[in-house]
């Protein structure tokens, strides 16, 4: 599934093309992906001109000038594919990959007033689209119990000392935790603990001092979960099965992976000796060095 920085990485694609235009014809192929598709969705739609392009966590959201946002999640195959008359799609070399997969799979078509045409694909249709009130969003039951945003002055040592205080949870389970933390996934919470030398295992609520505030621990993870991020979307993301960007290419973060599905390398650490392991916890695949991470 992709995670917050393909996400990100597909909103910048997305929004020199969508911002300011007007969706002037929607095509809707199917009555469902993953949940239904809003009530008169098309007709919603169309003639509504989008005012910006947003995120929130691992949404895409669409503000519309009725009032409505056309929130959209990926799922785990979903792409879009931005094309404009007499353009070239940009594919940079080895990374290109055949824009928007198998058509049969177009699910939605959003065709713009500035000339570009947008398609929606989705293979396994996991992906789903919304149509909410702007000025409820936050109560929505997909928002409501969201937790900060990671990239922002919201995350900082502090915010996690007091999100992570009491908790005896392992450290990256809580990183997962939705509701404390929005949109991060496994590969970059695996990436960003091993920069800051932190075991996965470890407590989290470790991170906190008995006064509350933060140890060093947490001021450093907070660091180094932005860097992390801020990387993989100057990269644009990771290509882990079917991820790639709105013009065909794929991302180039997994080349830049220090421990993620490297199970058995040298740790990269400097003057590390360590070997990258790898433990399930909660059903996914962590991978860490036990001897430089504590």
């Amino acid at each position: 599934m992709p995670e917050l920085p393909e996400v990100e990485t597909v909103r910048r694609g997305l929004e020199p093309a969508m911002t300011g235009a007007v969706l002037d014809r929607v095509e809707q192929r199917r009555k469902d992906l993953r949940f239904a598709f809003p009530e008169r969705f098309a007709e919603r739609l169309q003639g509504r001109r989008v005012t910006a392009l947003g995120r929130r966590a691992k949404y895409l959201l669409a503000d519309l000038d009725s009032g409505e946002v056309l929130v959209m999640h990926l799922g785990m195959t979903g792409r879009f594919t931005v094309e404009r008359p007499g353009d070239a799609p940009s594919a940079p070399g080895d990374f290109h990959h055949a824009a928007g997969g198998n058509a049969v799979h177009d699910h939605v078509v959003f065709h713009l007033s500035n000339g570009f045409r947008i398609t929606y694909n989705d293979a396994r249709r996991f992906g789903f689209m919304a149509l909410v009130e702007r000025a409820g969003l936050e109560e929505h039951p997909l928002f409501r119990h969201v937790g900060i945003e990671p990239l922002g002055n919201a995350l900082d040592g502090a915010t996690l000392a007091r999100l992570f205080a009491g908790r005896s949870a392992p450290l990256k389970a809580a990183l997962l935790d939705q509701r404390l933390v929005a949109g991060l996934g496994n590969i970059y919470v695996c990436e960003a603990l091993h920069r800051a030398g932190l075991s996965p295992s470890r407590a989290a609520g470790t991170l906190a001092r008995k006064d509350g505030g933060p140890t060093a621990r947490a001021e450093r993870l907070a660091t180094v979960i932005r860097d992390v991020l801020e990387e993989a979307v100057a990269a644009g993301g990771s290509t882990l099965r079917d991820y790639v960007h709105t013009d065909g290419s794929l991302g180039y973060f997994q080349h830049a992976f220090r421990v993620y599905d490297r199970e058995g390398e040298p740790c990269p650490a400097p003057g590390c000796r360590g070997i990258v392991r790898r433990l399930v916890q909660s059903g996914r695949s962590t991978f860490f060095c036990g001897v430089c991470q504590r």
